[in-house]
């Protein structure tokens, strides 16, 4: 498949939750073996007027690859276990991202399985956490982008809107009731998080 360019990510962070979905995120193991996931669920944070997005008050050091051009990955560290995946997609110098919250897994399958200790397919990459592991990404790939030879993301044709289901988003306190939650509703690899 094509494999996408900055280009893609010229659009806004709210229109960049609903064109992902339905595209291939890829990682390149250390092995050469390729992990490869269908997006089914994202999220959209914006570092103005969103009091949930890390960035909304000012740049410090946990939050700066938030300001880095789009098509960077920023990958944090949350709740003491668990690694986020995010998109960043504002231009650079304005902080936004998209986060990850489900794939459905196409490719890699028996290493994601081994890293996530499961047989079971849906329950692989249904939820940000759990695509974090089976992809094995930490707080080392954030600053990273999708335009190497280690990620990048595979073109796919994009979900018919009729497939396409908004709500607000899930397990946040701040800004809660902004309806910037999007996933495939027919998917069953969206995660089981309720809306906020």
């Amino acid at each position: 498949m094509r494999r996408l360019t900055r280009e893609f990510f010229t659009a806004s962070t709210l229109e960049l939750t609903e064109r992902l979905l339905g595209k291939v995120f890829v990682r390149r193991a250390a092995s050469g073996a390729l992990l490869k996931g269908r997006i089914v669920e994202t999220e959209a944070y914006l570092g103005s007027g969103d009091e949930a997005c890390h960035a909304w008050r000012k740049k410090t050091p946990r939050n700066e690859v938030m300001f880095r051009a789009p098509g960077t990955l920023y990958v944090y560290f949350t709740y003491g276990c668990h690694h986020l995946l995010n998109i960043v997609t504002e231009p650079e110098g304005v902080a936004g991202a998209v986060l990850l919250r489900a794939m459905e897994p196409l490719e890699g399958i028996p290493l994601m399985q081994e890293r996530r200790r499961t047989g079971r397919e849906t329950e692989l990459m249904n939820g940000p956490a759990k695509l974090a592991a089976a992809l094995r990404l930490d707080c080392g790939d954030s600053g990273r982008d999708l335009f190497g030879d280690e990620f990048w993301l595979e073109d796919a044709p994009p979900p018919p809107p009729s497939a396409i289901a908004t709500s607000s988003r899930v397990g946040i306190t701040r800004s809660r009731e902004l309806p910037w939650r999007k996933y495939l509703a027919a998917s069953p690899h969206v995660s089981k998080g309720r809306p906020s």
